[in-house]
């Protein structure tokens, strides 16, 4: 399956494209966003890491991986990508099978929380998964509460080198049971 363009009240989830290699570089060559990441990630982030990093993601989707890779795009915007969601399902990583980063100056706002939402509703919705595991560096509280505010369960801590010098992450576990329970608390509340 493709990654399909996914709709939220601010925000369109479309899939990633070569073509927003320049707004990534922009973005997310930025040591606050990196210094939370896992040392796969280079830095100094170099001129093309963006472009190297899509032309990668791209070629391992065109060879049959199953990977959904969107960016984000804020609808009263311009088109351009200010984030990405990486949704792996087969993954059995330590560092988890979904991550996400959000350029900085869009921080603050909900906008993630509003972005994984409906990830997740095509996770649970569209590919029936049961469960999958997302990780975040123990430093990084923004990432903890969008997990926390989109129903993910704390699991417990596991060792991944970070950038900031960390070596312990939080590990959060999203089940089909708590993304239920979440649109059953919705849809009473409207």
């Amino acid at each position: 399956m493709e990654t399909p363009t996914l709709e939220t009240r601010r925000l369109i989830l479309r899939p990633l494209a070569l073509s927003d290699a320049p707004a990534i570089q922009r973005h997310f060559n930025n040591w606050n966003i990196i210094k939370n990441l896992a040392t796969i990630v280079p830095w100094p982030y170099p001129a093309d890491g963006a472009e190297t990093f899509i032309k990668r993601e791209l070629e391992k989707i065109a060879a049959g991986e199953e990977i959904y890779q969107w960016v984000l795009v804020l609808r009263s915007g311009d088109g351009e990508a200010i984030g990405n969601i990486r949704f792996e399902p087969q993954a059995d990583l330590p560092n988890g099978s979904r991550g996400f980063w959000l350029a900085e100056p869009y921080w603050n706002q909900g906008l993630m929380t509003e972005a994984v939402a409906a990830v997740d509703d095509f996770v649970f919705g569209t590919l029936r998964l049961e469960r999958f595991y997302a990780c975040n560096v123990v430093t990084n509280v923004a990432s903890r509460r969008v997990k926390e505010k989109t129903g993910a369960r704390f699991m417990g801590y596991v060792e991944l080198q970070n950038h900031s010098g960390q070596k312990v992450s939080e590990k959060w576990e999203v089940t089909r049971d708590s993304w239920l329970a979440r649109q059953a608390h919705q849809k009473g509340r409207k």
